[in-house]
């Protein structure tokens, strides 16, 4: 049995390995996504695919289930297609690599890494039509293939899919970029079978794997009750008109098994917001916010999934049917964790977050330089992270614990494009006892003619708070002409024209704030308020603190009998305060009107909830409308 010096050793090494393969391909990827903004995954796996460090979950397995050929040393492997992966990876701009790693001739484990690819074909600059039905209107999908063959680059399938991209050198040095990762991770795997021994180094995965199973099964018994929760949010339209789209989750633990059920999702969309939700990605994303929220030192791997089983019911929106259209999913991969916090917050609400901004937002800019150059832009902005047990949620953050920014000397030296104003937006965040964080606040000026393309979401739904914090605010984009013509745009639009000139005022969603308001410290507030993130009038209004516009000073004796009042006024608040439920549009109103005629002539029940604007279960309290869920 191995011992804990050595096991504790080759951990530590395998976790420097996994963001070795990080550093490798930030520095050596061309596009902007993955240098600058790290859309990048990595893992390293045992032989039979279980990831025993990393960030997805491992797909390998699934892989292995589906590849009818031989494998063999030196070989790597490409894949794009989510339904060739089983949802391993969830759209086709995602370039998935996939490499056996052998030591003195026997397989040893598998390295792998995907990353965003900016464009991959098909009718729109950056293959991410917001209008599209099928996943043949989003671009190039790649099935399983050698990239590589014993060590031999196979040239004719690189031609292929770099002759479907609109930026063929980004793609090819993205592509190598993450193929040099793999190798990275070839490399320290075999150098700690020669020091410790192939049996020693498979002994010690192994022990890494059971380790965290035991960890997590002592989470799940102290965090996950027996009694059911369920939970449901929504995604707010599919880009082509129709919405809300529902996310419902039930959660129970059996002994120490948790079960996760999303019946009572809404079936899948006729636009791209589909979420292809692979199992065992689940599983993972499950483990990373338990572990994340009660016990950070448990190392991630895919040792606890015995525990997990997930039900996702077939022609959903987390698991349409083929040909769906899939490349808008970030709506519904970010809600998800709304959706699984709003759930384990009913059985223990104190150690719960609220809701965040709820999605990746993306601008997309290409057009032709002023050399008659092509370009495409694509950035990914973020929003208001939730207020926390622990504190305030973050301003402007990422929901996603390693991306980073595009710093705006990179975005205006490579590309026609001026940021004129970037911060976090004020009283975006709503107000807590934590504040919800605030979303971010960007003002774009572009300098060449050309096309832009606009992805976000709570638009029509705000982020909910938990235990009387309010929401927060939606998001907002406007364009500006430069003749002074105000255009409002949508969350999810392609094609934009955009002319030398024109301004775009892009704003993203706040998070949802963290238990009441009326008690957060005034000195908190005034902080807020000197810091430009919360105006006098927010104070007064959420938070009941009065503050003098002149020194910014607190008037205590008008706070107090303000807060009085406001909670007489109020009464207890409710475990979960969201914003107006969005109304029914398109194909999902025509569910809702078949529902109501079959329940009117009784031959079926159903639930009617989105039949109407209001929910049935909407209460006003104060200035916001509170639902509980069911």
């Amino acid at each position: 049995m191995i011992d804990k010096i050595t096991l504790d050793i080759i951990e530590n090494a395998l976790r420097n390995a996994r963001e070795e393969m990080d550093a490798v391909l930030f520095r050596s990827a061309m596009s902007p996504v993955i240098r600058e903004q790290h859309d990048g995954f990595p893992m390293i796996c045992t032989p039979d695919g279980k990831m025993v460090v990393g960030q997805f979950g491992s797909y390998i397995r699934g892989f292995l289930e589906n590849w009818k050929r031989e494998i063999n040393e030196g070989d790597v492997f490409l894949t794009s297609d989510p339904y060739s992966c089983g949802g391993a990876i969830s759209h086709i701009n995602d370039w998935m690599v996939l490499m056996p790693i052998y030591y003195n001739g026997e397989l040893v484990g598998w390295g792998s890494q995907f990353g965003h690819t900016v464009d991959i074909g098909g009718p729109v600059a950056g293959s991410l039509p917001t209008d599209a039905d099928t996943i043949f209107g989003e671009g190039t999908r790649i099935p399983p293939v050698k990239l590589f063959d014993q060590g031999k680059l196979n040239e004719d399938v690189l031609n292929l899919i770099l002759a479907n991209s609109r930026v063929p050198t980004m793609n090819y040095f993205d592509l190598m970029a993450i193929v040099a990762a793999c190798r990275t991770a070839e490399k320290r795997v075999k150098e700690m079978c020669e020091r410790f021994g192939k049996e020693t180094y498979l002994e010690a995965c192994e022990a890494l794997l059971q380790r965290t199973y035991d960890a997590m099964s002592k989470l799940i018994v102290q965090n996950i009750p027996e009694e059911p929760l369920e939970f449901e949010d929504y995604v707010d339209d599919d880009g082509r008109g129709n919405g809300p789209f529902k996310m419902k989750l039930k959660i129970y633990r059996r002994g120490n098994e948790a079960y996760f059920d999303w019946t009572g999702t809404d079936p899948q969309a006729p636009g791209p917001i589909n979420f292809y939700l692979n199992e065992e990605m689940f599983k993972m994303f499950i483990g990373v916010y338990l572990i994340m929220v009660f016990d950070p030192q448990i190392l991630f791997n895919d040792g606890f999934y015995p525990l997990l089983h997930v039900t996702i019911p077939e022609k959903s929106l987390l698991q349409p049917k083929f040909p769906a259209a899939l490349g808008c999913r970030t709506h519904a991969l970010a809600r998800l964790f709304d959706v699984l916090g709003g759930a384990l917050g009913k059985g223990a609400p104190e150690l719960a977050t609220a809701a965040g901004y709820g999605t990746s937002p993306y601008l997309l800019y290409n057009g032709y330089d002023e050399n008659g150059e092509f370009f495409h832009l694509m950035e990914i902005t973020y929003g208001g992270i939730p207020g926390r047990p622990i504190g305030d949620g973050m301003d402007a953050h990422s929901w996603w614990p390693l991306f980073q920014n595009i710093p705006t000397e990179y975005l205006e030296s490579y590309y026609p494009i001026t940021v004129l104003e970037y911060g976090s937006l004020p009283d975006s965040g709503g107000a807590g006892y934590h504040r919800g964080g605030n979303g971010v606040h960007k003002v774009y000026r572009f300098e060449v003619d050309g096309e832009i393309a606009i992805h976000d979401d709570r638009e029509r739904s705000k982020p909910w708070g938990i235990m009387g914090g309010l929401p927060g605010e939606n998001s907002r984009k406007k364009l500006i002409r430069k003749d002074g013509t105000e255009i409002n745009l949508p969350s999810k639009i392609s094609r934009v024209p955009v002319k030398k000139g024109d301004i775009l005022i892009y704003q993203t969603a706040g998070g949802g704030g963290w238990k009441d308001p009326l008690d957060r410290p005034v000195e908190w507030v005034q902080k807020d308020v000197r810091n430009k993130l919360v105006s006098i009038e927010k104070a007064r209004s959420d938070y009941g603190v009065v503050i003098n516009p002149e020194d910014l000073s607190v008037d205590l004796n008008a706070t107090e009998a303000l807060r009085k009042q406001m909670r007489e006024k109020r009464g207890e608040p409710p475990l979960f305060t969201f914003g107006e439920i969005p109304k029914p549009i398109g194909i999902v109103a025509e569910w809702y009107r078949i529902k109501e005629t079959a329940n009117s002539t009784g031959k079926i029940e159903t639930d009617k909830s989105l039949a109407t604007a209001e929910h049935p279960q909407t209460q006003q309290t104060g200035a916001s409308s509170t639902l509980l869920p069911v």
